[in-house]
């Protein structure tokens, strides 16, 4: 079973990382990366752990080793629900700050094996490889990660109408033993964490656009790869007291740059075709299933932000006021409005051929209130908290100054805390909703999903429109106008 260690030490494998003008050589030890590193590695500690055996993995088909559930394909409601026990407990590792933890991709490769007929009926060769593939990451319990975004560019226009035709990632050349691809793909959220990267395109292509329209499994590692960091806000924390959150959860996000990489054909699953780029995503249930997963750590995190809010209200000794119960009973009623969601999803599931996915129309809705319904709650943890965040010693080391510490003691007061504590909840909190690393979040929340009209679009066409209409026309059937006497 792996381990953190297994993990860690699977990252030593030579990457080309670069970061404030210079080459990482080692990411595992660098400053920048190394605590969010181990936090991945404390997620594979958890289910090598024997009491989490259970929980946290299944038996391999393949090999009878056990493996993480997030790479289990349910056949029944049931396994869904203890699929979703699994996922939870690593969104509560991280407290749901880790959004591209390894079961997000690994449940974007389940949804294209449930729907392996979509692949097969495009080229049974590349349904093979996809399957393999597939077997061979949950064997190994692989970190994959994605990058399906071309660089923003002019947006107005398509991969194959930018001034350089190799901005977005493209074929450039293919033999018989592969294709090799050229260009940038976005956003490679924990690249730096993972063991390999699937690139393909979720946008929309058209005819015309066949070099851009691919799906391949690298490894971070391959040659030709240049993994170009953003910064990092772990390195930029002051300490664990200052940044709680982001010394340890700064999963980072990088441009990745494929310089005439080779990808051998059995890494291949799409070549060349622009409809299979969206039916892979869209007539399997891919999408529904990772953002499935998405939604299962969004509800441990709001869950979290929702604690950080009463702690909030307690250590200020506000809990009491009428308009402070009426607002932590909204965000409690908010927050209990995505559990159900998710609890919705399942219970309405649907069969998919041998398997059963989460229900396709109720996962949509919850995609469009949540990307509104997080920064409303970011909004409400600021107002809970007022001036208390801004208002706090410049970093710990105040605290070991003996001319200033009485001041901080004598200023920062609280009926239920001393005043150390009373600083470490509102670096928490400021580092949940106000620093760099929370603005980073609540942007990754309102867009993981694609922009709003795009997932109000796909709630559009899910949407039974025959039903609600339907009730409507029936009513307006029992009645017309009054018979008028001659």
């Amino acid at each position: 079973m792996k381990t953190g260690k297994h993990h860690i030490d699977s990252l030593r494998d030579g990457r080309t990382v670069y970061l404030n003008g210079e080459a990482v050589t080692d990411v595992v030890d660098h400053p920048a990366y190394r605590h969010a590193i181990h936090s991945v590695a404390h997620l594979y500690d958890l289910q090598a752990a024997p009491e989490n055996h259970e929980l946290m993995t299944f038996i391999s088909p393949s090999n009878g080793s056990r493996v993480n559930r997030c790479w289990q394909l349910p056949r029944s409601y049931h396994d869904l629900v203890q699929r979703r026990h699994a996922l939870t407990a690593w969104a509560e590792s991280s407290y749901g700050f880790m959004g591209r933890s390894p079961d997000h991709v690994a449940s974007c490769l389940g949804g294209m094996v449930m729907g392996i007929e979509v692949f097969e009926n495009y080229d049974t060769t590349r349904a093979a490889a996809l399957l393999d593939y597939f077997k061979y990451a949950r064997d190994h319990d692989l970190f994959v990660t994605y990058t399906i975004v071309n660089p923003q560019a002019n947006r107005a226009k398509g991969a194959s109408e930018q001034a350089d035709a190799f901005l977005a990632a493209a074929i450039c050349d293919e033999d018989h033993d592969g294709i090799t691809i050229r260009g940038a793909k976005m956003l490679g959220t924990s690249s730096i964490l993972a063991n390999e990267v699937l690139v393909t395109s979720i946008q929309p292509l058209k005819p015309g656009e066949e070099a851009y329209a691919f799906t391949a499994a690298v490894p971070m590692n391959a040659n030709g790869l240049k993994i170009l960091s953003r910064k990092s806000y772990e390195a930029a924390a002051v300490s664990e007291f200052d940044n709680p959150l982001a010394t340890h959860f700064d999963e980072n996000d990088a441009i990745l740059y494929f310089d005439d990489v080779k990808i051998p054909w059995e890494r291949v699953f799409i070549v060349r075709d622009t409809d299979m780029c969206r039916a892979q995503f869209h007539d399997a249930p891919t999408h529904v299933f990772q953002n499935y997963q998405a939604q299962i750590r969004l509800m441990v995190k709001l869950r979290f932000l929702l604690g950080l809010a009463r702690k909030i209200a307690e250590v200020n000794g506000i809990t009491a006021f009428p308009q402070v119960t009426e607002t932590l009973g909204q965000l409690a009623a908010q927050t209990t409005m995505v559990e159900g969601m998710v609890h919705g999803m399942e219970a309405a599931g649907v069969a998919w051929g041998e398997y059963f996915v989460p229900n396709k129309r109720m996962l949509y809705a919850s995609l469009v209130l949540t990307q509104t319904l997080y920064p409303q709650v970011l909004n409400t943890v600021r107002e809970l908290a007022g001036g208390g965040m801004m208002m706090l010693p410049s970093s710990a080391a105040d605290f070991a100054n003996p001319e200033i510490a009485p001041y901080i003691h004598k200023t920062q007061q609280s009926p239920v805390a001393d005043s150390t504590d009373r600083v470490k909840l509102f670096k928490l909190a400021w580092d949940a909703v106000g620093s760099e690393f929370a603005s980073r979040h609540q942007q990754y929340e309102m867009f993981y999903a694609s922009a709003a009209f795009v997932t109000r679009g796909h709630a559009f066409r899910t949407c039974d429109w025959e039903g609600a209409t339907g009730l409507v026309d029936d009513f307006l059937s029992r009645y017309d106008l009054p018979e008028v006497a001659p």
